[in-house]
């Protein structure tokens, strides 16, 4: 479905966007011609694109934080009723999407348990991909800005990677198999394999392969992530790309396993996990304690991982005074000064790629 059955948004957004959306399959540049990845400094990672400014994992936001210097666009994977991969951190679309404004659809809305809760809502999994293209998606938090809400499409793992493989230099992707046990329960496939299974076929469609630092991961970079370990473990039979273990509050559960992360980060854990992962994408409170909005006790999760040789990623960095702690007086460089240089990240998750990018050329070049 073309893109501009959309409504109108400034022109110099269409012009980036239009390129991309809506393609077939991805092309790419000549790779002897573009800028090479950068390795000498922490990852800027552009949690669901520069969602900070556009609706998150949309074309807009993905190519406005490649505009924005970021090393790699993180996104999250999840399946249609007809088997196609997409870009969605929910499996539901009420909060993401316009679709209430959609009579047809009214009557699609079901309850099913997602991570031991049940929710009622539109799901992903119950709409095709033509069905899902119709809808726009919107802005998820209030106080950003709104005016492109319901303006660019939901797109698909496929076209999110043709926005990274024609970016100008190398800009790595970092997707992630969202909630494997409800698609694996709600999504079939006619040649039996499972979503893991399609989500590593795509990425080797697309020549993504190799072990971190390898001449062929350097070409194309990619970082699979995942909350679910049982997934990491079984797509590392199937690839050798560069795996990251999320983990969530030490309270919440896994969705596969019914493993506390508390219990998924013992030094017990850690040691079977490092076989298969090359790093942790921990949030961040399980990182560093807090306690009424100040900074309290710095755990020695990092210490622990790095000392696995394992990086750490921790997630997510925003501007707004909202998600600041008090310690950081309002000033996100103070945070990412404080993340970088004091509990020595290598690899941050940010809303605000051109923030990032900002504080690290002014702290750290590259030339």
């Amino acid at each position: 479905m073309s893109f501009y059955k959309f409504v109108l948004v400034p022109f110099l957004v269409l012009l980036t966007i239009e390129s991309c959306v809506g393609r077939t399959l991805p092309s790419k540049l000549s790779d002897s011609t573009k800028q090479p990845l950068q390795t000498s400094r922490p990852y800027n990672i552009a949690h669901r694109g520069s969602n900070g400014e556009f609706p998150e994992e949309t074309a807009a936001a993905y190519m406005r934080a490649i505009e924005e210097g970021a090393d790699f666009i993180e996104t999250d994977i999840l399946a249609t009723k007809d088997g196609v991969l997409i870009c969605s951190h929910d499996v539901t679309l009420g909060d993401r999407t316009n679709i209430a404004n959609f009579s047809q659809f009214a009557d699609r809305k079901r309850t099913y348990e997602v991570q031991y809760v049940n929710m009622t809502d539109w799901f992903v999994v119950d709409f095709t991909l033509e069905e899902l293209k119709l809808l726009g998606v919107n802005q998820r938090f209030s106080f950003r800005d709104q005016q492109y809400n319901g303006k660019f499409p939901i797109i698909t793992f496929e076209e999110y990677i043709s926005i990274a493989l024609d970016a100008k230099r190398v800009v790595g992707i970092y997707p992630e198999i969202k909630n494997p046990v409800f698609v694996n329960q709600r999504v079939k496939w006619s040649d039996g394999k499972k979503f893991e299974d399609k989500f590593v076929e795509t990425l080797k469609k697309y020549g993504y392969k190799g072990s971190y630092g390898s001449k062929e991961w350097l070409k194309q970079p990619a970082f699979i992530q995942s909350f679910a370990p049982s997934s990491l473990t079984y797509v590392a039979n199937l690839t050798d790309l560069p795996k990251v273990f999320l983990i969530d509050d030490v309270t919440i559960r896994t969705e596969d396993t019914n493993q506390t992360y508390y219990e998924l980060t013992s030094d017990s854990y850690l040691d079977f996990i490092k076989n298969f992962v090359i790093g942790i994408g921990p949030w961040k409170d399980t990182v560093v304690t807090t306690k009424n909005n100040y900074l309290d006790e710095v755990t020695d999760l990092v210490a622990k991982a790095h000392a696995r040789g394992l990086q750490v990623h921790p997630y997510t960095f925003r501007n707004e005074n909202s998600f600041l702690h008090f310690d950081f007086h309002q000033d996100p460089y103070v945070e990412y000064d404080y993340w970088i240089n004091k509990i020595g990240v290598d690899g941050l998750f940010t809303d605000f790629t051109g923030s990032l990018h900002n504080f690290q050329e002014k702290t750290s070049p590259l030339s």
